[in-house]
């Protein structure tokens, strides 16, 4: 049991908790979450003695083990798989020990470590070290490269292999996700749902907390907030707390609005009650949702782009790459304005290949790539903060884009991405990694994009600034591509899935629980070892089809639904024109409301109104047969796809 009594704590001269108590029980699996600030890293500081308190007393149990992960790693010669078993300490400290007395030639002490080593398990460590690192997404053969020729995110997952490679009984864990890719997220969850100590993490990652986490621990006000449940739950109590602030409802309601009408729309047809289920499940989190953020300092919109073209961009008989390696061939895709896609695919496959070779990047190895007039591209990845002069200011920034805006209308736009007073004029090079990558993100807002490339823009960013980003999103009129491991921000900005798997891309049909259904076989299938040829003829026999066969037959599958990328497509051209004429209608419709329209002064403006009325409605009745029509042959199509 951990025991936290009337601790205050200031860092910087700052009081970051004050007189609070908490107590966390064996085996609990603790979110802590809080503003940027608040004190979380500080919390952890304490439990590992690198930290004192002003006041009161941190209480751990007699013998913990405790393992963390570093936040950094310095450039090593040693391979990744040495490196991820120096976690385990004691091992280490054994394997010593057996060099030492096999150079004393100390038969006694050999025999006495060995059976120490045996109830180690020392024979399984390096096999359970890969599998921590094939876990996390590394590549096969990267267990034997140097840890310093791996990227900063890269040697991050060493350093959380590491800590998992520990035997601990109190694990903490500062941002587990931050440089995780979706497949490595599903993996580590599962991983920590089977964890026997106690757990505490720092998360902004929702749907992360929402798996693994039993208790939520909130800096709230300088006190710690203990809430029982995931991070729903705790969103849940936090709301009834706030009720009495839900006028800032407004600011969901429209795109609530247009999910219900998602819903009330598609719910019945074969085709769509798949993302319509889906689209009901998100509707009841964001109502839920809502009123525990009404406090965000944050609150800000993508405006609108001033031209827009239609199609905004399309690349034919494509190939996407690196030098003389093909990793995406047959690429045939088209971006509309409105289109809101998310990219799925295993890590590796190429969903970053897949984005740069959108922007137009030499990614782009074969094909034609056509742009609309009027593209206007905003992008964000991780790098691009790198291309942030550091020396400017968020200011600065803004200026140097439009030199004639008002210097008023500069700092109202960077108020909304909680740049205030001095702090919007300081230059960014002492900033931390949130607050740069809302530098940029403001930077992408302020040129008025009608295209959104974003490849996991929620890294470094906390709950309020993730939840705020969503919500421009929900009102981003323009088109997106996003690649995230923020299931919560997928679930809620994007309308369709695209899946990059094994150098292809097609449309996904399934949402984001069937995906996680088809990484778990994949993977099964993957690390399925060797078999003796009996145990293989009764595999075979039992599907019917051999590992090799599984494959294929998932490549032709994933060919089949190319084929109905043209009828997508249709759909949507027609779902589009649908949504447009209903609205001119409702307009007209208000427009002939007006009791003075009926006058006799007004009779030319009436009969216009009428005959505008008529035409928009053989538009709508003609778009409606359309889009009934392409759904029909879509349904045809998915069945065969299916037999």
């Amino acid at each position: 049991m951990i025991t936290i009594t009337n601790l205050s704590l200031q860092r910087g001269g700052v009081w970051l908790l004050d007189s609070t108590s908490v107590t966390i029980q064996p085996g609990q699996r603790v979110a802590i979450v809080g503003a940027n600030g608040a004190g979380k890293s500080s919390l952890f500081q304490l439990l590992l003695g690198q930290l004192s308190a002003e006041q009161g007393t941190v209480s751990l149990p007699g013998g913990c083990r405790i393992a963390h992960m570093a936040q950094e790693v310095e450039a090593s010669g040693r391979s990744a798989r040495e490196f991820v078993l120096d976690g385990d300490t004691r091992l280490r400290e054994l394997e010593a020990a057996l060099a030492k007395a096999e150079a004393d030639g100390d038969d006694h002490a050999m025999a006495h470590i060995h059976g120490e080593l045996d109830v180690h398990e020392a024979w399984s460590a390096p096999r359970r070290a890969e599998a921590l690192i094939r876990g996390l997404g590394f590549a096969e053969g990267d267990a034997d490269r140097p840890v310093s020729s791996f990227s900063g995110g890269w040697r991050i997952r060493l350093n959380l292999a590491q800590a998992l490679m520990k035997p601990s009984d109190l694990l903490l864990l500062d941002e587990p996700t931050n440089h995780l890719d979706l497949d490595a997220c599903l993996w580590l969850e599962n991983w920590l749902s089977r964890y026997p100590g106690t757990l505490l993490f720092i998360s902004h990652d929702r749907d992360f907390m929402d798996r693994v986490a039993t208790h939520i621990i909130h800096f709230d006000r300088k006190k710690l907030v203990q809430y029982t449940g995931n991070y729903s739950a705790f969103e849940h109590q936090r709301s009834e707390r706030l009720a009495q602030q839900q006028a800032n409802y407004e600011k969901q309601q429209a795109r609530v609005a247009e999910i219900q009408r998602f819903i009330d729309r598609f719910k019945a047809k074969a085709t769509k009650a798949r993302q319509a289920q889906s689209r009901v499940k998100a509707l009841e989190r964001m109502e839920q949702i809502a009123p525990a953020h009404i406090d965000s300092p944050f609150s800000f919109i993508f405006p609108v782009a001033d031209k827009v073209s239609n199609p905004l961009l399309s690349i034919r008989n494509g190939k996407a790459g690196h030098g003389d390696t093909v990793v995406l061939s047959g690429l045939n895709v088209t971006l509309l304005p409105g289109s809101r896609i998310g990219l799925l695919g295993p890590n590796g496959a190429g969903k970053s290949t897949l984005m740069d070779a959108l922007r137009g990047e030499a990614t782009l190895l074969a094909g034609e790539r056509t742009t609309g007039e009027h593209l206007a591209i905003g992008y964000f990845a991780q790098h691009q903060l790198e291309s942030l002069d550091l020396d400017a200011s968020p200011f600065l920034h803004l200026q140097r884009l439009s030199p004639k805006a008002s210097e008023q209308s500069i700092r109202n736009f960077l108020g909304g991405f909680d740049f205030h007073g001095d702090e919007a004029l300081s230059p960014i090079r002492s900033f931390s990694g949130g607050e740069k990558a809302r530098v940029a993100l403001a930077v992408i807002a302020w040129q008025k994009p009608n295209l959104l490339l974003l490849d996991e823009p929620t890294n470094h960013l906390d709950l309020e600034m993730r939840q705020a980003l969503t919500m421009a999103l929900q009102n981003f009129d323009g088109a997106m591509v996003v690649v995230s491991h923020d299931r919560h921000l997928l679930r809620n900005t994007v309308d369709e899935f695209w899946l990059v798997s094994d150098g292809a891309v097609a449309p996904y049909e399934g949402d984001l629980e069937d995906y996680e259904r088809w990484l778990a076989d994949r993977r099964r299938d993957d690390e399925e070892p060797p078999r003796r040829d009996s145990q293989a003829t009764v595999a075979s026999q039992a599907t019917g089809l051999t590992a090799e066969q599984r494959k294929a037959q998932k490549r032709e599958q994933a060919e089949l639904r190319k084929q109905l990328s043209p009828w997508k497509k249709q759909l949507a051209q027609a779902e589009k024109a649908m949504e447009a004429a209903q609205a001119k209608l409702a307009e007209l419709e208000e427009a002939l409301s007006d009791a003075s329209l009926y006058e006799a002064a007004n009779k030319d403006r009436l009969k216009a109104l009428l005959a505008d009325q008529a035409s928009v409605r053989a538009t709508l009745e003609e778009a409606e047969a359309t889009w009934l029509e392409t759904g029909e042959k879509l349904e045809e199509l998915e069945a065969q796809l299916e037999t």
